[in-house]
């Protein structure tokens, strides 16, 4: 994925962890969905690729399978860049493997969730060199 400019970002997330460590700290845009899922968040991601924004990270990044944890955070652009055929397939691609995984609902304990919270937030902040400890410091 080409990253350009920050003040471009637009970071969808359904991670509570990512705007506590990162709003306000760059120049990008943070949209927090706490109701939607891991899949939820593909699909608002696909639905914007679709009309023209770019995909800025990989919406299978890390290790972790899509059925394992419940977040995810990827970075669109605020503007629309034009349509791209080939992170159109990728983004619709990614949702064809989330959909291959059976949907495993569990109730996981806090600190479960928030050892999640911590790898998805630290894939986001690597992506975009944004100083993830320094992040955590700044946690409201």
């Amino acid at each position: 994925m080409a990253i350009r400019n920050m003040r471009d970002y637009l970071i969808l997330t359904n991670n509570p962890l990512v705007p506590a460590c990162m709003e306000g700290h760059g120049d990008f845009t943070i949209q927090l969905y706490p109701d939607k899922s891991y899949r939820d968040i593909l699909v608002l991601a696909r639905d914007m690729v679709y009309e023209g924004h770019t995909l800025y990270t990989h919406p299978l990044a890390g290790s972790v399978k899509p059925n394992e944890t419940p977040y995810k955070s990827l970075i669109v652009s605020k503007a629309v860049h034009g349509f791209d055929m080939e992170q159109s397939t990728l983004i619709a691609n990614a949702i064809g493997v989330v959909d291959k995984f059976p949907e495993v609902h569990k109730d996981f304990p806090e600190q479960v969730l928030k050892d999640f919270q911590l790898i998805d937030y630290s894939l986001l902040a690597g992506a975009i060199d944004f100083d993830a400890v320094a992040g955590l410091s700044n946690k409201k």
